[in-house]
């Protein structure tokens, strides 16, 4: 796999219920580096452009309604095969379909309230991570375990 960046959202309803540490917590138990992090109450353009593959679905006006009404936190996570790792860590989509184990599959409530969004391919993070973060908000750093890391 290669070095990757991905981003994650966790969406009102996860910073509501008070599952912020909880949710980083298991990406950084994966192994994965957080380079960017923020809590932002998204722009209805925001929320927009992030959802504008789904601008003509009939539940289009329901999701910006959803990610703009309270704060959301921002992240950007990077390591070997992060998007596919941070997808499985994640879970299906609907949380009645999401393995036990996943966040959705242990936290979620309800399609309309499950509780965390994550890019679903290398050009969705690039758009994604661009929309959200300038360039100065991202941090390249190295991990000072590092050295004993042993490498694949």
């Amino acid at each position: 796999m290669a070095m990757e960046r991905t981003f994650v959202a966790i969406k009102p309803d996860g910073v509501q219920r008070g599952l912020v540490g909880e949710i980083l917590g298991r990406f950084e138990r994966k192994g994965f580096k957080l380079v960017g992090l923020k809590q932002v109450t998204p722009s209805r353009d925001l929320a927009g452009e992030h959802y504008g593959v789904h601008r003509e679905r009939p539940f289009f006006a329901g999701l910006v309604d959803f990610i703009t009404s309270g704060p959301v936190i921002a992240m950007v996570w990077e390591g070997d095969g992060v998007i596919a790792s941070a997808r499985k860590l994640i879970g299906a989509t609907k949380p009645l379909e999401a393995e036990p184990g996943t966040i959705r599959g242990d936290l979620a409530v309800n399609i309309g309230r499950n509780v965390i969004h994550g890019s679903d391919g290398p050009d969705t993070a690039q758009f994604e991570i661009n929309l959200w973060f300038s360039a100065e908000e991202l941090n390249t750093w190295t991990p000072s375990d590092q050295d004993w890391r042993i490498e694949s």
